[in-house]
């Protein structure tokens, strides 16, 4: 029963850390990777499709993307869901490709982006948490229930709160080297 809450718990946390490294991995840096725009959806045929399904996207160098549609006719789509997203970006087309430049960040924007990187990861530090409060929850049922010990019950709760120790210790290392990436010119 405490294993249960415990691996609950872990598999918990880890799935909060996953998701505050996804939504780092959409805060752009100066430097072109193709993830940037993976969060992108393109009409296609009437139905949201991600950008990657329906064309390749490659980084041409370390400023500029190229995304080649496999048809010609979602050139436009692709082009106008580009515009239309949050990223501030304006793609140019040649022929069918799409060739799409990052401008460099100034260093009020890195400043910015180092703000909203940090309200991220202290959103993540939240939620794992009040993981830790439901684990520590579950646990204060059980000992009232009379199912575990007084000393199961605090033997428990350090192992929470060493998984939460580690997990948190986990989202500040991604926090650290996000901001190093935002601050190199």
């Amino acid at each position: 029963m405490i294993e249960d809450i415990k691996k609950d718990a872990k598999e918990r946390m880890a799935k909060s850390v996953e998701a505050a490294r996804h939504e780092l991995s959409k805060i752009r840096t100066g430097r072109a990777h193709a993830s940037l725009l993976d969060h992108i959806t393109v009409d296609y045929y009437g139905s949201p499709v991600p950008i990657g399904q329906v064309a390749n996207v490659s980084a041409e160098d370390s400023r500029t993307l190229t995304i080649t549609p496999w048809e010609k006719s979602m050139v436009q789509a692709i082009e106008k869901a580009i515009m239309t997203s949050d990223l501030g970006l304006n793609p140019n087309t040649a022929g069918t490709v799409i060739r799409v430049p990052l401008p460099a960040l100034t260093e009020d924007r890195r400043k910015d982006l180092i703000r909203v990187v940090r309200h991220e990861m202290e959103g993540a530090r939240v939620a794992i948490r009040n993981i830790r409060r439901d684990a520590n929850g579950d646990l204060k049922d059980l000992l009232k229930e009379k199912e575990i010990s007084e000393d199961e019950d605090h033997r428990a709760q350090e192992a929470i709160q060493k998984l939460t120790d580690q997990y948190v210790a986990e989202v500040d290392k991604l926090l650290e080297t996000k901001e190093a990436e935002l601050l190199e010119i």
